[in-house]
């Protein structure tokens, strides 16, 4: 079982800039992948961004280019950083490890992420 405690929201201006940060309770080493997904209030749970063990990355169209997806394995930490933030980026962000392929998935708690002037 893996426990993930997300960090690092809160409320910022268009344009502006976060970083999230997710720390994990056991080694990340070996997780198949582990990624970023939002809630928006009143839409499903969308994928952000994914990056699996061997480092390969993966984006929601809507944050190409915008956000990165990264990992500090010394520390059992991704992280998201979010540039040009945008109204429609607002949402509660999770963070999200699978460590198989065809396991279960293990969910953070969420931390809010506000876009507005």
């Amino acid at each position: 079982q893996v426990q993930l405690v997300e960090s690092g929201g809160g409320l910022v201006h268009p344009g502006g800039s976060l970083t999230l940060s997710c720390a994990a309770s056991s080694s990340i080493f070996s997780i198949y992948a582990m990624g970023w997904y939002r809630q928006a209030p009143g839409k499903q749970r969308e994928l952000v961004a994914t990056i699996r063990v061997v480092g390969n990355t993966n984006y929601a169209d809507s944050v190409k280019g915008r956000f990165t997806i990264s990992r500090d394995i010394s520390k059992n930490t991704i992280y998201l950083q979010m540039n040009s933030l945008k109204p429609e980026d607002t949402a509660v962000y999770y963070c999200n490890a699978k460590p198989l392929p065809s396991g279960n998935d293990y969910w953070g708690q969420g931390t809010q992420v506000t876009v507005s002037s």
